[in-house]
């Protein structure tokens, strides 16, 4: 947390550093397959700026058959993942910045252990997302800046469900573009700053094979979002900041054409009844001129659907503790999150089929950033 006082507070660098560092530390367990939040705050850091983070998710998922299944638990199903970050932003002129982001918005990692008599076991699922955008971002009169951007996302997908009668299937690499557009509101004495993005869907359309052979291509759009970001000074040293953000999961469906019309007819692999917004609010603190430190507290409400078994979580609360030690040009940061996973319940052929509590995720991660 890179912050210069002068006797007032002057903290605005603070929460680009922070909000990036409370997703990358906590990462897990969002509304579908929601992982990176898609934040573009690095385009309002102070001049010529580049960042890099990395983060370690380690959930610990499990639940247990309904009697009529065996009553049998499930194990751990939810693999630990790697989330990178990376950012350059440059100050173009007097009222224009631009910045190039790399992030990973979207992602799944499922694999039921052999654990005997689960009905589930053996199942695997992956999905993965990589994501460049650009942005620009012009500041006009009155404190207001508006800024838009291309996004270039990269996607890919497998899953192995042996209860499905032994269903498998795979989804090449695809790539497609999308856009975000947004505006801010910014008083730079007090701290003040409040920011709505929009991001659109990303169409993809999957080469697909299905039980080992060629089958039509499988369409899968990522799903358009919401972020309102804010952030004030509250007292000399101490900055609040927050976000709430929308995901429009009901839009995200994966209906392979083999899955749909013969092994589920009518049924789509993955999808969900109701969309998620995300809450997440906080306060840091400037200890000396060397470091500082952050809290924040996440909430999720939950839908009480169904979750599907390669997914199962509903809604969620966590807690991040972050450190920030600035020097020269450089800042490094650091944070852990907790995650309280919510509880759900999962279903095979329209009745519940296992039910999934008391579930958790502990998340790390670090980001450094260098100013130029």
């Amino acid at each position: 947390m890179c912050i210069r006082l002068k006797g007032t507070v002057n903290m605005k660098r603070v929460t680009a550093t922070l909000g990036a560092l409370v997703m990358t530390a906590g990462a897990a367990a969002a509304g579908g397959i929601d992982r990176s939040g898609q934040s573009v705050g690095v385009i309002f850091e102070t001049g010529n700026y580049a960042e890099f983070s990395v983060g370690r998710v380690m959930p610990d998922v499990s639940g247990v058959a309904v009697p009529a299944l065996g009553g049998f638990p499930s194990g751990n199903m939810a693999l630990d993942f790697t989330q990178l970050g990376g950012a350059i932003k440059f100050k173009l002129g007097e009222n224009l910045d631009a910045a190039i982001i790399f992030d990973q918005p979207f992602g799944a990692d499922a694999s039921y252990p052999l654990v005997p008599g689960y009905f589930a076991r053996g199942t695997t699922a992956e999905l993965t997302t990589n994501d460049v955008t650009g942005v620009l971002k012009y500041r006009l009169p009155s404190n207001i800046s508006v800024y838009a951007g291309v996004r270039y996302e990269v996607m890919d997908a497998q899953a192995s469900i042996p209860f499905a009668g032994g269903y498998t299937v795979s989804g090449a690499r695809d790539g497609g573009v999308g856009y975000l557009i947004g505006a801010a509101y910014e008083k730079p004495e007090i701290a003040l700053r409040v920011a709505l993005t929009y991001n659109s869907e990303v169409k993809h359309s999957l080469a697909t094979t299905e039980f080992g052979a060629p089958s039509p291509e499988t369409a899968i759009n990522s799903p358009q979002s919401v972020n309102l970001e804010f952030q004030t000074g509250v007292a000399a040293n101490t900055l609040v900041f927050g976000s709430v953000r929308w995901v429009d999961w009901t839009s995200f469906v994966i209906s392979p054409a083999v899955y749909s019309t013969v092994v589920s007819p009518g049924n789509p692999l993955v999808s969900y009844a109701s969309d998620t917004v995300t809450y997440t609010l906080g306060v840091g603190r400037k200890l000396n001129e060397h470091w500082s430190v952050a809290a924040s507290l996440g909430y999720e409400k939950p839908t009480g659907d169904s979750s599907s078994n390669l997914a199962p979580a509903d809604g969620k609360r966590s807690v991040t503790l972050a450190a920030i030690y600035a020097t020269g040009n450089m800042k490094i940061t650091g944070g852990v999150t907790y995650v309280d996973v919510g509880d759900t319940f999962t279903e095979l052929g329209g009745a519940t089929a296992a039910n999934f509590t008391g579930n958790q995720a502990v998340g790390v991660g670090v980001k450094v950033g260098f100013s130029f």
